[in-house]
């Protein structure tokens, strides 16, 4: 499912969103605040410190969950994003977020970061 313009604009224009991954008895984790960014009309996330960190685990084994940024709150999809948007995303990030430096900035773009992308979708 494909996120309406409304959603686009609210999840994509706030600082931070909050994301919380399914278990296996469908009860939601604790949700966790972190960046995202709007590429296109695809929302996606990073884990800012690699394929160890629990979230990100979490959400790629439960590969469902749940947002709220921007006054939305969803069920989601989560997916590893196309490593050929990598550099669209790089530049998101940059735009939304140079603000706050490169050492804080840098954990979240380049090569490294690629692998860590989701990309979210809309559920029905």
């Amino acid at each position: 499912m494909s996120w309406n313009a409304e959603d686009l604009a609210a999840i994509g224009g706030a600082t931070e969103l909050l994301i919380a991954s399914r278990r296996a008895d469908g009860t939601l984790r604790p949700y966790v605040t972190i960046w995202v960014v709007r590429s296109g009309d695809d929302l996606y996330v990073r884990s800012a410190y690699g394929r160890d960190n629990p979230w990100f685990r979490r959400a790629v084994a439960a590969g469902t969950g749940r947002i709220r940024a921007g006054g939305v709150e969803r069920d989601v999809t989560f997916t590893l994003a196309d490593p050929a948007t990598g550099a669209d995303i790089d530049r998101a990030y940059h735009t939304k977020y140079d603000r706050y430096g490169p050492a804080i900035v840098g954990t979240v773009v380049g090569e490294k970061a690629a692998p860590v992308t989701i990309r979210l979708e809309a559920s029905a």
